[in-house]
């Protein structure tokens, strides 16, 4: 025989139902904009900061030929006070061209990093949005359904306990010979009242 049901309230059910929703209805835009964040992460690492600092880099490696060609000018006429000052220009732009090499290679790493960490958490985010998004989905309709069916059940079940019960046949004994009831007699299922 299979077990029986004891549901104390179906009101219980349909908050209980409510609250998922509702949970449901934050939780999946959470972990959206989770991926979107990691997303425009990417597209910062990889577009918009590889561009700048190689653009950057090619500036400050033209300012770098910039300025070993102005040395070599200032070593070839013999000026020794310019020549100081062109020495200073080219260190300054040998740290900048090595300072923008020095970013392209922390922002290839950062990707590296952030694609080797982020790719299992992104999958796993990606998981529980699909496990929201399907199977708690189906809870939820499945929730609705079994209001309705308790409902429904709450509803027949009264009316089923308070209704009339139909009155017998007479027995042999209120019956006389020829079938027909006896005068006087009172039918099974109706009684005096007090």
């Amino acid at each position: 025989m299979a077990e029986r049901a004891q549901v104390t309230s179906v009101e219980a059910i349909e908050s209980f139902r409510a609250s998922l929703i509702l949970f449901l209805s934050k939780a999946r835009p959470t972990l959206e904009e989770i991926c979107s964040d990691v997303t425009r992460m990417r597209l910062w690492l990889q577009n918009e900061q590889r561009n700048r600092w190689q653009t950057e880099l090619r500036l400050r490696r033209r300012e770098l030929e910039r300025a070993q060609a102005e040395l070599f000018s200032a070593r070839l006429s013999k000026l020794q006070h310019a020549t100081a000052a062109q020495e200073m220009a080219l260190h300054r732009a040998q740290a900048a061209v090595r300072e923008a090499e020095a970013k392209l290679r922390l922002l290839k790493r950062w990707d590296h990093e952030l694609e080797n960490r982020a790719a299992p958490l992104v999958k796993l985010v990606d998981q529980l949005h699909g496990f929201l998004t399907k199977e708690m989905g189906h809870a939820v309709a499945y929730l609705a359904e079994v209001v309705k069916t308790l409902d429904s059940y709450a509803d027949v079940a009264p009316r089923a306990a308070t209704a009339p019960a139909q009155p017998s046949a007479p027995t042999a004994a209120e019956q006389g010979d020829d079938g027909h009831e006896r005068p006087g007699t009172i039918p099974a299922g109706e009684g005096k009242e007090l």
